[in-house]
């Protein structure tokens, strides 16, 4: 397959569409022990693999995520550089991530159930051998 072949851009289009519905819960799970900086978030989604991602995708989605009230932020001296500005969960940003981690299973579920391959039913008469 060529990166241009229609399959491989099907392929994706499939990853990025499901990357752009997870990634704001992803990275409010990866909040929920403890404050973190944009560039530890990054790390830790690129550990993934399939969720690595840019500073132009986290850091408008980490400006969104404080706009509505998801998270807060403090700025905190780093030894190693300028200060870093730190997110952390806000009481609404614990509710919304509970609310996707009991909706997920559910979804998941859903999907993995519609991509299994159904049984073929054997013809009547036919042995297995």
């Amino acid at each position: 397959m060529e990166p241009g072949d229609p399959i491989n851009r099907a392929a994706s289009k499939a990853e990025s569409q499901l990357r752009k519905g997870v990634l704001e819960y992803c990275v409010l799970a990866l909040m929920r022990d403890g404050a973190r900086y944009g560039v530890e978030l990054l790390r830790e989604l690129e550990e993934t693999g399939a969720l690595a991602t840019s500073q132009g995708t986290v850091y408008p989605l980490l400006s969104r995520l404080r706009r509505d009230r998801l998270v807060d932020t403090t700025w905190q001296e780093s030894a190693s550089g300028p200060p870093r500005r730190y997110y952390e969960l806000t009481e609404a940003g614990r509710a919304a991530l509970a609310e996707f981690t009991g909706t997920w299973p559910v979804f998941r579920d859903a999907v993995d159930h519609l991509l299994a391959p159904k049984a073929q039913p054997q013809a009547s008469g036919e042995t297995g051998r």
